[in-house]
């Protein structure tokens, strides 16, 4: 029988660990922390019972992946939860850009700006499960459905500026622009528009659904289909050398591409040791979980019903944040992403205490204390928020990158996604996963299509390693 060892248990690591053990491959994977999931963790925090996610939160892109959805996951205690409103972009006049799953009942919320949103989404959500096929997967491949990955690709190569110039209130620019800034890019760049686009078409599809239980249910199912496949987990296992690597037929690294230059050294070849040593990492997250009594109270109505709500006032002022923090100076008033799984999955409260997820945009490696930007971020749109703050755990960049190696810097997204590593990852190559080492792939997120709990990453790595091993 053939041998696999998976280093890293975040999603990708254990989608590709179940992709190969469905294979007949036995699979033992090697963990850092003591328990899997990488960034799609969850536990009880501040108060007794209250559940909060430690970096993964919302799925669009993994309520809708092709190789979870092959996976029949609800029968490993795997379920989702949609809140009423996906996301909302308040204004300070109490105004906001409102995103339902439905495109007519966000068309419809947009004015004078409903027609072109319609325009832009209701075709490819309604191709997104043939579209996905093709976008979840290496770029430099013949195509499934190539007209529909024609008509979707064309708009991804602008930059949100230009994309957000196709709305003319501000809630719809700003709604937009503020999906596309999950790229932690200035949105002046070329394909900026590319994560706008993807997430609010995934949406429109699937919505933006939460993990009943924790994002942590993700990864106890992908271990759980593991485990009845034979396949082994060992927790608290450092790998920080390649004489500690165990002999086996694949070798599979959910790590960032520096670390495995550390790892491998001299048996990766000097060009592959160089990409992956000079690959670049972008601007940090600086995440604050809140316990808050009665729940956030928001100005904006809709903002109370949304699970996800984004801070960052108009376009204009979103794109200044995002260029400041691009060029390592942290905003005034940065960009601040707040999620209130519980509304979608009340098991997470404790009576009328809730939690209340949050991070904010900041250079990368930032070393000082967002704790205040944030709260003040929030109290600019629901006044009277202090006042029902009971408890806090705060994680910094330093934190987050103790947390999850990966992180690096505070770099939750696995790499500045400039066009060349959001289309290729660390190198450009027909074949991304491939470490040029005989029997040895990165399966992380560094490589396409990227981040998420989507396991798409470690499929598409194990699908090249299983064609190999055939050869």
């Amino acid at each position: 029988m053939s041998t696999a060892i998976v280093i890293g248990a975040g999603p990708n690591g254990l989608a590709a660990a179940v992709a190969l053990a469905a294979a007949g491959v036995q699979v033992t994977v090697l963990e850092a922390a003591e328990e899997v999931g990488g960034g799609a963790r969850s536990s009880e925090a501040i108060v007794p019972g209250l559940l909060h996610d430690h970096c993964s939160a919302f799925h669009p892109m993994a309520v809708g992946s092709p190789f979870l959805h092959s996976l029949d996951l609800d029968r490993y205690g795997l379920s989702w939860r949609w809140p009423e409103i996906d996301c909302v972009h308040p204004l300070d006049d109490g105004s906001a850009g409102v995103l339902y799953r439905s495109i007519e009942d966000t068309a419809a919320g947009l004015g004078r700006d409903g027609t072109r949103w319609r325009r832009i989404f209701a075709g490819p959500s309604a191709r997104f499960d043939a579209l996905s096929t093709d976008i979840m997967g290496p770029v430099l491949r013949v195509p499934r459905h190539p007209l529909t990955l024609a008509r979707f690709g064309a708009p991804t190569v602008l930059p949100a500026s230009v994309t957000a110039q196709a709305f003319r209130t501000e809630q719809g620019r700003a709604l937009f622009g503020g999906v596309a800034a999950h790229a932690f890019r200035p949105l002046h760049y070329p394909m900026t528009s590319a994560i706008g686009l993807g997430i609010i078409t995934a949406g429109h599809r699937h919505g933006w659904p939460v993990a009943a239980g924790g994002s942590q249910a993700i990864s106890t199912a992908l271990a759980a289909v593991l485990d009845d496949l034979g396949g082994k987990i060992e927790t608290g296992t450092r790998i920080e050398s390649a004489a500690q690597l165990p002999p086996a037929d694949i070798t599979m690294f959910d790590l960032a591409p520096g670390a495995i230059a550390h790892i491998l050294g001299d048996r990766l070849r000097p060009r592959m040791a160089r990409a992956f040593r000079r690959f670049r990492h972008g601007p940090a997250a600086f995440k604050v979980d809140f316990a808050i009594e009665g729940g956030v109270p928001w100005t904006n109505p809709h903002a109370r019903r949304a699970g996800t709500v984004h801070l960052g006032g108009t376009y204009i002022e979103l794109a200044a944040g995002e260029r400041d923090i691009h060029a390592g100076r942290m905003p005034a008033r940065p960009f601040v992403l707040v999620g209130q799984q519980y509304l979608a999955d009340p098991q997470r409260s404790v009576g009328d205490i809730h939690p209340v997820w949050t991070y904010a945009h900041v250079p990368h490696g930032y070393s000082g204390d967002a704790t205040a930007a944030i709260a003040t971020q929030i109290e600019r749109f629901a006044p009277g928020f202090r006042e029902r703050i009971v408890g806090q755990q705060v994680r910094s960049t330093r934190q987050l990158s103790e947390y999850n190696a990966n992180y690096v810097g505070g770099d939750i997204v696995s790499g500045a996604k400039d066009i060349r590593q959001l289309l290729f990852g660390p190198r450009i190559t027909l074949s991304p996963y491939k470490l040029r080492v005989p029997g040895m792939y990165i399966c992380s997120a560094a490589t396409p299509p990227g981040p998420g709990a989507h396991g798409m990453c470690g499929y598409n790595a194990a699908v090249t390693a299983l064609a190999e091993l055939a050869r």
